[in-house]
């Protein structure tokens, strides 16, 4: 059960337990956005493959594959020593490169060496934010909470990945890894400062004993609780669009390269970062849209500008249209985010997210590996041209499946609708 908290009743603007979370993402999406960019500059730089920077890139999305080895452990610990650790470790972590690079030791070799330990520092985030949410935050705040922080963490996104190239450009790829330590602190100051309530689960008896041994049953009942839901197909057209866009950011440094360099790069970043940013800003005036209707439109209309940004002869329309496709995937974020705090128990929304956010995300990984190959193989134009399929194929899928086409909005949905049949305890 979730101990009272007034705070959590409070508006948004006066929770300061949320606003400091919002921040604290914020600022460590700044560091993300910062070492992401700068890795895989470097790699495509050092050894100018595609192959070897999809490798970089699967490296950098193992977080979305691993989650499942997290969702249980923020279920049954102490959410707040897990979030300020994560922020401390990767801080540390970071300074590795800007010291290798003094000591002239920073190759490709390093970079995929250290990058999996920065990857590890951040599996708890996802399944942290899915549960900590509902925990300060009343639930008929959910929808505008989930887009406010979609909103500024896309939009710090946004920013430094846009500002990234040019920053790379003008001080260099290491001097933005000194940048991301001072982030990573700050972040962990300000989530050291959030009054969390505990979730206390039933058959937990709080010991690190306890939860590895049920560790097992934590998973099986998340797996119960998704098995034969409309999530369940859900998760699938996610995982392929999921593919199309890991082989799009496998092959995104050589084709911001050929059309003008690590500036361009940066703002094609820039332009997917400001697509979703735009996306979860408008995503809950879609709550009164039939959510099956809004994945058919969005997802099409997506696939489409995908495939003319890469297919018109302007470099400010490829990037503009490049934004225009992933609005839809922003709006859908926030719709998404919301029906799992308001369909599922909420001491069992670590382990559904981390589940549904594993198999969603698994196909990340793989498609940057192959993208990165294909890249090399094909060209990269090719193969993000190819990319765009990914979220044509999910408009197609949810057409032709009536279960998933009549979806009810996400303002009305009822845990029947989408055929979650687990029960709230709490």
């Amino acid at each position: 059960m979730i101990l009272p908290d007034i705070g959590r009743d409070h508006p948004l603007r006066a929770n300061r337990d949320f606003r400091r979370f919002v921040a604290g993402q914020f600022v460590t999406n700044a560091g993300d956005s910062l070492y992401t960019v700068a890795v895989l500059w470097l790699v495509f730089e050092l050894s100018g493959s595609t192959t070897l920077v999809g490798v970089a890139n699967a490296v950098l999305l193992l977080p979305w594959l691993l989650q499942a080895v997290a969702g249980p452990i923020v279920d049954r610990f102490p959410v707040k020593p897990l979030l300020v650790g994560s922020q401390i470790v990767q801080g540390v972590v970071v300074l590795v490169f800007p010291l290798a690079a003094a000591a002239g030791r920073l190759d490709v070799d390093l970079l995929l060496a250290v990058v999996p330990i920065l990857m590890l520092a951040t599996l708890v985030m996802g399944p942290i934010e899915a549960t900590l949410v509902p925990r300060i935050v009343a639930d008929d705040r959910l929808p505008q909470a989930n887009s406010a922080l979609a909103t500024v963490t896309l939009g710090l996104d946004m920013l430094f990945d846009a500002v990234g190239g040019g920053l790379i450009a003008l001080v260099g790829p290491t001097a933005l890894f000194l940048a991301d330590a001072v982030t990573f602190a700050l972040a962990a100051l300000l989530f050291a400062r959030i009054g969390i309530p505990r979730v206390s689960p039933d058959d937990a008896d709080g010991s690190v004993a306890a939860a590895v041994r049920s560790y097992v049953d934590d998973m099986r009942e998340g797996v119960e609780i998704l098995r034969g839901t409309a999530f369940v197909e859900l998760v699938l057209t996610t995982a392929v669009a999921n593919f199309a866009t890991g082989v799009t950011l496998a092959v995104l440094p050589a084709f911001g390269d050929a059309v003008g360099g690590p500036a361009v790069y940066g703002l094609l970043l820039g332009a997917l970062g400001t697509g979703r940013l735009l996306g979860s800003v408008v995503g809950p005036r879609f709550e009164g849209v039939r959510y099956g209707r809004f994945l058919i439109l969005g997802n099409g209309l997506g696939a489409c500008a995908w495939l003319a940004s890469v297919l018109v002869p302007s470099t400010l329309l490829t990037v503009g249209l490049f934004a225009l496709a992933w609005i839809p995937a922003g709006a859908s974020g926030v719709l998404t985010a919301t029906l799992n705090q308001r369909l599922f128990p909420a001491d069992r929304l670590g382990r559904v997210s981390a589940i549904k956010g594993t198999a969603s995300g698994a196909t990340l990984p793989l498609g940057s590996l192959l993208g990165g190959a294909l890249g090399d193989a094909i060209g990269h134009g090719t193969a993000m041209a190819l990319a765009a399929a990914g979220f044509g194929f999910t408009a197609a899928y949810v057409l032709v499946r009536p279960r998933l086409r009549t979806l009810p909005t996400v303002a009305s949905a009822e845990p029947a609708d989408f055929g979650v049949t687990v029960a709230d305890e709490s």
